[in-house]
């Protein structure tokens, strides 16, 4: 990982931290949980490059403290990272392409009631003029893009409830599998006998994942049934979980 640096105007004076690059992107999306793998350092600069620390009566005049250690997080949580220009649009590309995706597998064309493939939400998003915001999260921004997409498209959030019917030697490695894939954290309505039932809730993009993993484990012979699409009516739950 190289090194980065997330500057932060405020109070009238610049503040910098110096830190790693890809674990500044994997903070902010929720990946990493520990701030001393993102922070090379938990030192307040104003400029790092220089080496210059920012002076005490700075900190505590614009951030109300000097507890380094805070600031930093602030910084890092609210701050822009300084990429070259080229890097920068390699950045925006990949972000774009990443929100598009998650907005591919979490919604349906609420005509077809079928995901829409990725490249049109990318010439959808395009055509709202949307633009990528570094600073935050791609599931915050992938929550945005759903709110103003329903203007151009018949587009939903939703959950798929499916019912897998399988053998009751296949069902236990079926449940694990799914598991281990992160389609699913739990199981519903279980029926065990001489074939071994169960219902499940799942986004839409992972339909066919469900349908390929069921097939290939069962020779065939599971059986994998739509059952309901559920519009998801917490709108403003940012976490996309």
């Amino acid at each position: 990982n190289s090194i980065a640096v997330v500057r932060l105007k405020k109070g009238g004076s610049r503040f910098e931290v110096a830190c790693y690059k890809n674990k500044v992107m994997e903070w902010r999306n929720g990946l990493e949980k520990d701030i001393d793998n993102v922070l090379q350092t938990t030192t307040v600069f104003t400029n790092v490059s220089k080496g210059i620390q920012a002076k005490k009566e700075d900190l505590v005049s614009s951030f109300g403290t000097d507890d380094a250690a805070k600031i930093c997080l602030e910084i890092i949580n609210k701050g822009q990272l300084q990429v070259a220009e080229k890097e920068r649009n390699q950045q925006f590309d990949s972000m774009f392409k990443d929100i598009a995706t998650m907005v591919s597998e979490k919604c349906i064309n609420t005509e077809s009631k079928r995901p829409y493939p990725v490249s049109t939400i990318e010439k959808a998003m395009k055509d709202i003029h949307f633009s990528v915001v570094t600073s935050r999260s791609t599931k915050q921004q992938a929550l945005e893009v759903i709110k103003q997409l329903k203007n151009v498209l018949p587009i939903e959030r939703v959950k798929m409830r499916l019912k897998i019917e399988v053998s009751s030697k296949e069902g236990k490695q079926v449940q694990e599998k799914l598991k281990s894939d992160g389609i699913v954290e739990s199981f519903e309505d279980e029926e065990k006998g001489a074939t071994w039932k169960f219902e499940l809730n799942i986004d839409p993009g992972h339909f066919r994942v469900v349908e390929s993993t069921v097939s290939e484990m069962t020779k065939g012979k599971g059986k994998v049934e739509l059952l309901e699409l559920s519009v998801r009516q917490n709108e403003d739950d940012v976490a996309l979980e």
